[in-house]
């Protein structure tokens, strides 16, 4: 077997999370950290101890996002060494018990992969989510699932930007994995996305047990869609929105917007077109529960990333 001049040795992942439930009404994960906890055999590879968890599970109880406040937003430094016990925020208080059971956070004791499994309304498809381009492994983890699940896509969306980034439930692990497949309506399950997020675990699962096993993955690119910005929705004085994703963008995540192209429609039918500077990629368009967030969509910007040979060390 040939060996890489510059192979990243890296230490084997022993120790996996699936994390469903982060947010409580993203119904996917939920059924599939259920069913695996009731019989986990079908996530159980050779070597690796795989833990099928509810993240949230007040706010799945209720079907909702969040209780108190975004779990997936509250893996802060601050959160995390926030004295308060039972007076902090019920996610809060949860975002420190997955801490300690999965981390301490940058920490050699944490998890070494966890995945975060999540739901969309949004015409995303198949997408995972990468919080570090320097992430060799995984880079290559994403480049073995996209050629597995091919000639059907599987995208990757790249979200390190300081300011666009934020404090995930996975971000605990060495190794963070977002998973983001729709579109899927809050608290329903639909059989293709249910189906679509268990195939991509499957693939994700049999690359480490491939890794720890000695093969060593050559170097490779992966394409990726890097986040670039924010975009709200057009708002009156009061904070009110006053137009809607306009139809010719609407439903087209991942495809070309250009300057000039339509963007949104006003309540009495005008048109706003797009501003910038190039040719971005929209992404989470019209996403439910962004709303709150006073985002309507993100645009990103494709790249190509390379990731280096990696073997186990």
């Amino acid at each position: 077997m040939s060996s890489y001049h510059n192979s990243a040795r890296l230490s084997q992942a022993r120790k996996v999370a699936i994390f469903g439930g982060t947010h409580g009404n993203e119904m996917s994960g939920v059924a599939l950290v259920n069913l695996w906890t009731k019989n986990g055999a079908e996530i159980q590879r050779r070597g690796v101890e795989t833990k099928p968890f509810v993240a949230n599970p007040k706010a799945v109880e209720k079907c909702c996002r969040y209780v108190d406040t975004d779990l997936n937003r509250a893996f802060t430094p601050e959160n995390l060494s926030a004295p308060g016990g039972d007076d902090l925020p019920y996610e809060v208080q949860r975002a420190q018990e997955i801490n300690r059971m999965f981390g301490p956070k940058g920490s050699p004791e944490a998890y070494d992969v966890i995945f975060d499994l999540h739901n969309t309304t949004s015409n995303m498809g198949c997408t995972l989510i990468l919080e570090s381009s320097k992430d060799h492994f995984n880079l290559q983890m994403m480049n073995y699932i996209k050629k597995a699940m091919a000639p059907a896509s599987c995208l990757v969306l790249l979200n390190e930007h300081p300011l666009l980034k934020y404090s995930t439930s996975r971000s605990v692990a060495k190794h963070p994995v977002g998973l983001e497949v729709g579109p899927q309506p809050q608290g329903v399950l639909r059989s293709n996305i249910f189906e679509a997020m268990r195939v991509i675990l499957k693939h994700a699962l049999d690359f480490i047990e491939l890794f720890n096993e000695g093969m060593e993955f050559p170097p490779c690119t992966v394409e990726a869609f890097r986040v670039s910005e924010r975009i709200d929705y057009p708002r009156d004085t009061n904070g009110n929105i006053i137009a809607m994703v306009h139809p010719n963008l609407q439903d087209c995540d991942w495809e070309p917007l250009n300057p000039g192209d339509p963007m949104f429609q006003t309540f009495d039918g005008k048109t706003i077109h797009y501003q910038g500077s190039g040719t971005v990629y929209p992404t989470f368009i019209n996403e439910a529960a962004y709303y709150e967030k006073q985002q309507a969509f993100v645009t990103t910007r494709r790249e190509t990333l390379v990731a280096s040979a990696i073997r186990k060390a």
